[in-house]
């Protein structure tokens, strides 16, 4: 397998479905702006889309790869048998999941909006949407079960592509937003539900190959289904963990008008990067490092965790740099329009500024937790995430009254960046990764690459200041010729300085 190539086009169709999803967001700014209509349907969108982002962005490949991949190399049928049982009992637990909350929905919706208790109109139409969008979570797992498998057998593309579908539905929905008028947020979220069937039909047709639904319940559960599911909750909490400290932003972001709106906002632009620089080296490096690790190819393993980590630095410190550099313009250019007003501006930017202080911890943390994870070990980063997690929890809550919601960007990037150091040392301590010499000369020749480069794309911005004001219709299309000019620097000064080799593309891992 090549690293580069797989991410290549694993990225490919990630960044077609994060374009898309750009797209939708545009629409959904022009319509919604940030109102009552906005908050309430981001909060019914959150729960079903954070746990799509926690199983289909590698985290439950995290749990799912190492064993599949085991059982693979003693048999294709021992491996549908480990395969068809995970199915069915994930399927199992899901629908009696959903059914709960369902029953219980107004009193999940309170644990996950508090902010809006207290308006009857607020909470009773987050409560509806809920319900509309929650069967997703069941068909969103079961497609990132089918991914996995085909993940497993070195194929990404079809898995990158399937959360293309869920855009596609959204924006044919947004597309007739001026008749559908206040009922958009009902079709919107029916939309998310159907996605959801579509992308798992969609996926089910690459996956027979490899894998056929055969439902059959057990009560007695094979000790290799029973040590997956062990390590199942570890990897979501330690691989999502970017993803479940955004999710209690929202939660206490629920008790200031607008709050929601914004971080999403900001949410979701620094998260374009972060599916290339994190997520798709994440989810192409596992099953090719678990192998070398079965095989205890030290000079293997040792060359591919360098150059995964080498790449994911290489992606997201520029892009971290552009963004602390422009958050403005960059949130006007995007979504200034329509509804979207000026104090939406400014106020999406300035959590944008503060996520992206941690966008190379973001990513980092992907790729660090594939490293025990390749290894069989998902307790020391559900460990390190948990204290994660309560960090972020505690400067939130204890900051929140004096600063407001922009303090939960604050603690999400403070958390995110212990997290990544505490992974490293024990990563060190346990003899799991050390630094080759290539890496080290990379680094500095990546850095200096990253800050030519934010020099430059600084005078695109004062250059560009007055058509990138928020008062200009085309301010989009001169924030494009910045970025293009501003990466086409990037990449030659990182050829011309050999911070890049076209060799790399080529190696085999």
């Amino acid at each position: 397998m090549n690293l580069i190539k797989s991410t290549g086009t694993f990225s490919f169709f990630t960044i077609i479905s994060r374009l898309l999803g750009y797209l939708r967001d545009i629409l959904v700014a022009i319509f919604l702006g940030t109102s009552f209509l906005a908050d309430v349907f981001f909060v019914a969108f959150r729960i079903p889309n954070t746990f799509r982002r926690l199983f289909s962005e590698g985290t439950f490949n995290a749990a799912f790869v190492p064993s599949y991949s085991s059982e693979l190399v003693k048999g294709k049928d021992k491996s549908k048998r480990l395969a068809s049982e995970i199915f069915n009992l994930l399927f199992l637990i899901l629908l009696i999941l959903i059914l709960i909350i369902q029953i219980f929905m107004p009193a999940f919706v309170s644990l996950i909006a508090p902010g809006f208790i207290d308006d009857v109109e607020k909470i009773k139409l987050a409560i509806n949407l809920t319900r509309i969008t929650f069967p997703f979570l069941i068909l969103v797992s079961l497609a990132s079960f089918f991914s996995a498998i085909l993940n497993s057998h070195n194929r990404f593309a079809e898995a990158a592509a399937a959360p293309i579908i869920l855009n596609i539905v959204l924006i044919i929905i947004l597309l007739f937003g001026k008749l559908l008028g206040d009922n958009l947020v009902y079709y919107l979220s029916y939309g998310v539900t159907f996605a959801g069937l579509f992308q798992l039909i969609f996926l089910y047709f690459y996956v027979k190959k490899y894998f056929k639904i055969n439902f059959k319940i057990k009560f007695k559960i094979s000790n290799k289904a029973k040590l997956f599911f062990k390590k199942l909750l570890p990897s979501i909490f330690s691989s999502g963990v970017t993803q479940i400290n955004i999710l209690i932003g929202t939660i206490i972001a629920s008790f200031q008008a607008s709050a929601v709106s914004y971080l999403y906002y900001a949410d979701r632009i620094y998260q374009i990067n972060l599916a290339i620089a994190g997520i798709a080296i994440g989810v192409v490096l596992l099953p090719q490092l678990s192998k070398h690790i079965s095989e205890k190819n030290k000079k293997k393993i040792d060359l591919i965790q360098n150059k995964a980590l080498e790449l994911s630095l290489f992606l997201s410190l520029p892009a971290s740099i552009a963004l602390l550099i422009a958050p403005d313009e960059i949130v006007s250019a995007l979504f200034g329009y329509g509804q979207f007003n000026e104090s939406s501006v400014s106020n999406s930017a300035k959590a944008l500024y503060y996520f992206s202080l941690g966008l190379p911890a973001f990513a980092m943390i992907k790729v660090f937790s594939n490293f025990f994870f390749a290894n069989h070990d998902t307790k020391t980063p559900f460990y390190i995430s948990l204290m994660s997690v309560l960090l972020n929890l505690f400067i939130s809550i204890y900051y929140f009254r004096s600063v407001g919601f922009i303090i939960i960007p604050i603690a999400t990037t403070i958390s995110s960046w212990v997290n990544l150091i505490l992974l490293f040392l024990f990563l060190k301590k346990r003899n799991l990764f050390s630094f080759n010499k290539i890496f080290i000369s990379r680094f500095f020749k990546i850095l200096l690459s990253t800050i030519l480069m934010g020099l430059f794309f600084n005078y695109l911005i004062i250059l560009f200041n007055n058509q990138l004001s928020f008062e200009n219709s085309f301010k989009s299309v001169y924030l494009i010729v910045s970025v293009f000019f501003g990466l086409v620097f990037y990449l030659l000064v990182a050829y011309l300085i050999k911070a890049f080799k076209f060799e790399d593309i080529k190696l085999k891992y």
